[in-house]
């Protein structure tokens, strides 16, 4: 009985010292993540717009998710000096993977057109990203295939509207 009570207080007391040793190690990751120069870097975010050149991959702590830049999909705008009937849209692919949830791709446009499917904003996990700006605008002598892995766009999140994900009145 006493050999017993020996080891499980010899058990307890090594449970407590294990969770002692992960709390430290959390909290000295914590520090490390907060002196980072990269993560304070405002260049990055400026008017809470959000900018990403293509291919490019952030994780936003504030939001516990990755967002990733794939590219430009299709660039119908206008080039510059150039009389269009139509002012054409930008569509950029947006990954976004949440801490907890699969990656799932975003198309925003760069106008809302619903008779093409457009949108400029798309829901996920809570939050509705809206496409802002897209760059650079085409030239005309080089239209959009000089512009291939040069894109680079502007967007916003927000947390979604409760009234506009609700299926009753």
């Amino acid at each position: 009985m006493f050999h017993k009570a020996i080891i499980l207080s010899l058990g307890i007391f090594a449970l407590t010292g294990c969770d002692a040793q992960k709390k430290s190690k959390d909290a000295a990751k914590a520090s490390v993540v907060k002196t980072n120069p990269k993560a304070m870097n405002s260049n990055d975010q400026k008017d809470g717009i959000l900018y990403l050149s293509e291919g490019e991959n952030k994780f936003l702590k504030e939001y516990q998710m990755n967002v990733t830049f794939k590219g430009v999909s299709e660039d119908s705008r206008c080039p510059e000096g150039v009389n269009c009937i139509w002012a054409g849209v930008a569509l950029a692919q947006v990954e976004v993977m949440g801490t907890a949830t699969r990656p799932t791709i975003l198309n925003l446009a760069s106008m809302d057109f619903s008779g093409r499917n457009y949108h400029q904003s798309a829901e996920f996990n809570g939050y509705t990203f809206t496409l802002q700006d897209v760059a650079p605008y085409p030239k005309q002598p080089d239209g959009t295939a000089a512009l291939a892995g040069k894109y680079k766009i502007g967007i916003t999140i927000k947390k979604a509207d409760k009234a506009t994900n609700s299926t009753t009145k």
